[in-house]
């Protein structure tokens, strides 16, 4: 012991420094550690604890989305044409299937569908969290439903998922102008990255649908559910209510746009009726109609190819989105033109051989052995296209176009669709622009008849025609008639917008009004087949050349082929004496106006006046 101490006391102080530093770096390491330690702590718990709350709390409550349902469309009388249904779709949550492999070749069986196509749906959700639910499939059967529910056990990770989808009571009923809902894409979702989208939800990509998306797709509401380990559904917490969307009311009336479209049923073309002295557009029926159905849950690749390549063309809005040559309906425009800019008068007489000479061309009449002499009234009557040649080349080219633009053709509506096409009225300026060529003049007598560079659609050949008998007035096409909220509350009321005035005096009008009066009524009228029993109609026949071929210059209708036979126009109104009601039809590739599109506004004017009998006797039509 002593000599254990004496070694001791015989350490100098050299080694006992060494001894001290050891002790110092270890408890300077041991004290830089537990710092950390502690640092670490503080930021968990108290930097970071309400992150890391609220993660615990997430893997124990999941809050689901609730979509709110749309709100329903109706008709000027308040019929319903738009709904809402329950739609049943299967959403798939990663982080519940400990074995995603096998469940998805179960479902895969279960919906009959090769799993490449729901691999592939996964691979688009790869970014988002594994808790995230998304749907493998919308809009499932009955028996798949009961299947998967009775089977859920064996499926985890697969829900059902209950929410409302479009129910399209009528069908295709105006399917152009209500438009279709699709899953919103990702380029979508940044641009509404203000709104409460998810992917997966619907959003409005056409028409009304699109355009009113925000008052019609409501306010989303929330579930909180207490769910295990396991991802299954405990209890649920709490719940908030979605709002649903509110519901718009359009100025068409179902009758007579389905009276339309039954009319159009196999033809291509277009129906257009408006109120004259409002702007209130009653029938939009574009033909053929789009499958409204086939893009519930998402359009198959077939069914789009189909309407692609189908050569009628179903896709196009041919009431905003056709432009066609207008016809002999552009004889209005020079009709008016010629009275107001004093050129003739409606006692100058033309005297119309069957054709025209100008220049080193000969202009043909549609008949060929004339009309002989002729005034305002029988060159529209009979549509004489001698007489307005000679009109036209007075007037000039720039002074048709001044009064066209003046009656709504060669400029937009204004109508809240999207892809309005605006037409043509074609000036030496726009000719020079468009193809570095000067105007010829007789270029101006094929543009007086509605031919040539002349495009239009059946929407613009309707305002004009109602700006024409209404003494004047240009009004912008009206869709909506108003706005309710879901507690029946009126949020906006749509009132009718002036755009402009026709160029020339309420006589000139009144002239060719009385003058289209006789086109309808009169013998050798070319719009007799429009006639009603007790309403007096006027109007204009139009029949417009697609393409000149000189082989068939004599051919019977059936014997020229479908795409080279002309477009068939007439545009009416009734009653004559106060008109209320514009009516426009054109038929592509119909013939004659008076034969293939009268008809049409015939069945349409008389639905409309059987209505207004019906609500005069109270009684239904």
């Amino acid at each position: 012991m002593s000599r254990f101490l004496t070694s001791i006391y015989k350490i100098d102080d050299a080694e006992l420094n060494t001894l001290k530093r050891r002790i110092d770096i270890a408890s300077a390491v041991a004290i830089f550690f537990i710092a950390i330690l502690i640092v670490r702590l503080w930021y968990l718990q108290i930097h970071r604890g309400d992150d890391y709350v609220q993660l615990s709390e997430s893997n124990r409550i999941r809050v689901q989305s609730l979509n709110a349902p749309r709100g329903n469309i109706l008709d000027r009388q308040g019929h319903v044409i738009i709904a809402n249904r329950p739609s049943f779709n299967i959403v798939w949550v990663r982080e519940d299937a400990p074995n995603p492999d096998a469940v998805l070749k179960k479902l895969s069986r279960i919906l009959h569908e090769d799993i490449s196509v729901i691999l592939d749906r996964i691979r688009a959700y790869a970014d988002h969290p594994r808790y995230m639910p998304f749907r493998l499939k919308e809009d499932i059967d009955w028996r798949t439903l009961i299947y998967i529910e009775n089977h859920h056990l064996d499926l985890p990770g697969v829900h059902i998922e209950v929410l409302p989808n479009r129910d399209y009571l009528l069908g295709n009923f105006a399917s152009h102008l209500i438009g279709y809902l699709a899953e919103i894409n990702e380029k979508e979702l940044a641009k509404h990255a203000d709104a409460d989208y998810d992917l997966g939800d619907q959003l409005g990509k056409q028409g009304i649908e699109k355009l009113y998306e925000r008052y019609l797709r409501g306010e989303k509401g929330r579930k909180y559910l207490e769910v295990d380990v396991h991802g299954l559904e405990q209890k649920m917490l709490n719940s908030k209510e979605p709002l649903p969307g509110d519901d718009l009311q359009l100025t068409i009336d179902i009758d007579m746009q389905t009276t339309a479209e039954t009319a159009m049923e196999g033809k291509a073309g277009a129906v257009v009726a408006m109120e004259v002295n409002t702007g209130r557009l009653l029938v939009l029926a574009s033909s053929p109609p789009m499958h409204l159905e086939e893009f519930i849950g998402g359009i198959s690749s077939a069914a789009w190819k189909e309407m692609l390549n189908n050569p009628l063309h179903p896709l196009i809005d041919k009431t905003i989105q056709g432009q066609y040559p207008p016809g002999s309906t552009y004889k209005i425009v020079t009709a008016l033109a010629g009275l107001s800019e004093g050129v003739m008068t409606p006692d100058t007489v033309i005297y119309c051989p069957g054709h025209y000479s100008f220049g080193n061309r000969r202009y043909g009449c549609w008949k060929n052995t004339g009309h002989g002499p002729v005034n305002l009234r029988r060159a529209l009557k009979e549509s004489c296209d001698v007489y307005f040649y000679q009109i036209g080349q007075r007037v000039g080219v720039g002074t048709l176009a001044r009064y066209a633009q003046s009656l709504g053709l060669g400029i937009k509506s204004g109508i809240e669709l999207e892809n309005e096409k605006p037409g043509l009225t074609p000036t030496d300026a726009w000719k020079r622009q468009r193809f570095k060529e000067p105007w010829q003049d007789g270029e101006t007598l094929s543009v007086a008849i509605g031919q040539g560079f002349n495009l239009a659609t059946p929407l613009q050949i309707c305002r004009m025609t109602a700006a024409t008998v209404n003494g004047g007035t240009l009004y912008r096409p009206q869709l909506l008639e108003s706005i309710t909220d879901p507690e029946g509350k009126k949020i906006k009321q749509f009132e009718p917008i002036i755009d402009g005035h026709a160029l020339g005096s309420r006589a000139s009008l009144d002239l060719i009004r009385d003058a289209l009066t006789a086109v309808v009524n009169e013998q050798h009228g070319t719009g007799g087949a429009a006639k009603l029993e007790n309403i007096s109609v006027g109007g204009k026949t139009g029949t417009a050349q697609v393409i000149h071929l000189s082989k068939y210059k004599d051919a019977k209708e059936d014997e020229i082929p479908y795409q080279y036979r002309d477009h068939a126009w007439i545009t009416c109104f009734a009653p004559t004496e106060k008109p209320e009601i514009a009516v426009t039809v054109l038929v592509e590739h119909g013939g004659h106006g008076g034969s293939a599109a009268g008809p049409v506004a015939k069945q349409v004017l008389e639905e409309y006046f059987a209505q207004k009998a019906a609500a005069a006797n109270n009684t239904t039509p």
